[in-house]
């Protein structure tokens, strides 16, 4: 089991900062949070917290602010304080006492702050500027980094994934180096490629495969150097993939889906699959602010028309990006509510649960579901195994425009892995005489390849092996 750790900050209802809230003045929990005066009623500094609004929050009955990098309900723990750091070393040495594997560490890198806590240049009409610059792996997070995994991980055979946004390639080697404050770390660039930046989803961009091929072998090859990597199409902060990756509506279907998977899914690295992803779910339609749940999503709204933009287009906004997109109740069956409830949930359901769903796809064998099945059965129990799971990886046909393909290489054998990003049939020039077939979106009834031109399908996905490469057999 793999708990989520959450250290760079509390709930507002933790018994520490209730304590705070009930004692402003006498808590000894005032140094466990980051306190600050404000001036002539005015926060401390203008930084916007990753949810919108100000990064700071009145204390109740008193003249300070509390910082909140994210939601109101969040406090940001004070990492200076060297007390606050010890008790978070005994609550993860307790959980791995229990013998759990490990964690997946949340926003770890926003731990340290830049301590001068001064002004930033406004990036918006709300005369804010993003708390990612001042609070956002800082100078200096490096030595709570290696405390944290001193006191706590290196002293367990524990696996620890990073939530690590904003970190440069050049300091991978100390997040995920032989001596690494973590086993992996999520890199998000290629997740993000939709949007100018992570936290301002109104401003789109256009991209095209050329840039999506660039961003993810660049991460690829920047991870390779320095260590592992945890590859990823979905999670909770993002939107579904097939609707994200896959522009035009009428091509997510089967093929784009299974292709979308096995491209991530054989990247060098530990794979992830997100709830909801194996079976296809997509975006919903919302057709009113009042329909969303997710406090990121609502001040995106708000704040998209405060800069220019009309209802119409904000809401457009963020029904393509929103994460509830990827928080809905999961599709077991056409039943009502999908069968995840017998009652109406917290959020309303994607109306094709109907037709996507577990139920449908269980049994089918040529259903996303059961080719996500075949998927794993290639990477952890097939003869190329060693090689999907160990092997180097080298971006190959990284110019053409709509092929994304590579080949993952350890000793003498090779896996090429295909996949074309058009609903048109692509041909590419690539040897591949005497591959064995591993999986194929298409199902062709072909066990070895013997041709010198290479013939992709809309939305194929082709997975070839071969054991003694450059070497008569």
């Amino acid at each position: 089991m793999v708990l989520d750790l959450v250290i760079n900050h509390t709930s507002d209802e933790h018994p520490w900062f209730q304590d705070l809230l009930k004692n402003p003045k006498t808590s000894k929990y005032r140094e466990y949070y980051i306190l600050k005066q404000g001036e002539n009623g005015q926060p401390p500094t203008n930084w916007r917290s990753v949810f919108g609004g100000s990064v700071w929050e009145p204390l109740q009955n008193t003249d300070e602010y509390y910082f909140h990098s994210f939601g109101v309900k969040q406090p940001d723990l004070n990492w200076e304080n060297k007390e606050v750091r010890n008790e978070l070393y005994k609550m993860v040495n307790y959980w791995l006492d229990k013998g759990i594997a490990g964690f997946r560490v949340d926003a770890i890198t926003f731990i340290k702050k830049d301590q001068n806590y001064e002004n930033l240049p406004a990036d918006g009409v709300d005369g804010l500027g993003k708390c990612t610059k001042k609070a956002r792996n800082q100078p200096g997070i490096e030595d709570f980094l290696h405390e944290l995994n001193e006191e706590t991980f290196s002293k367990y055979n524990c696996v620890t994934i990073g939530e690590a946004p904003g970190v440069p390639y050049e300091q991978y080697g100390d997040f995920i180096g032989e001596n690494g404050y973590f086993s992996m770390i999520f890199d998000f660039r290629y997740a993000d490629l939709d949007v100018a930046s992570g936290s301002e989803w109104f401003r789109r961009t256009h991209w095209d495969v050329l840039e999506l091929k660039k961003l993810i072998f660049t991460s690829q090859k920047e991870i390779q150097k320095a260590g592992w990597g945890a590859n990823f199409l979905e999670n909770h902060d993002q939107n579904r993939s097939i609707s994200k990756y896959i522009k035009e509506k009428e091509n997510r279907n089967f093929f784009s889906a299974s292709m979308l998977g096995a491209l991530f899914f054989y990247l060098r690295g530990t794979p992830f699959i997100y709830q909801g992803q194996e079976i296809g779910m997509t975006n919903f339609e919302r057709t009113s602010i009042e329909e969303f749940d997710d406090i990121s999503s609502i001040d995106q709204y708000y704040r998209a028309i405060e800069e220019g933009f009309s209802e119409e287009e904000s809401l457009h906004f963020i029904n393509l990006r929103s994460r509830d997109n990827s928080r809905t109740p999961f599709h077991w069956s056409s039943k009502e509510f999908g069968g995840f409830s017998k009652v109406e949930p917290w959020l309303g359901m994607n109306d094709n649960f109907k037709t996507i769903n577990v139920e449908q796809q269980e049994h089918n064998p040529d259903s996303i579901l059961n080719f996500y099945r075949k998927m794993i059965q290639v990477r952890q129990s097939s003869v190329a195994s060693e090689c999907l799971i160990y092997g180097e990886i080298e971006p190959i046909l990284e110019e053409h425009p709509t092929i994304v393909a590579y080949k993952r290489k350890l000793g003498r054998e090779e896996t090429v892995c295909c996949f074309n990003f058009s609903d048109t049939i692509e041909k590419v020039d690539l040897e591949y005489d005497g591959y064995e077939i591993l999986l194929d979106n298409y199902n062709e009834k072909k066990d070895t390849c013997s041709q010198l031109v290479c013939t992709l399908k809309p939305y194929q996905a082709l997975i070839l092996f071969k054991k003694e490469v450059g070497y008569n057999e």
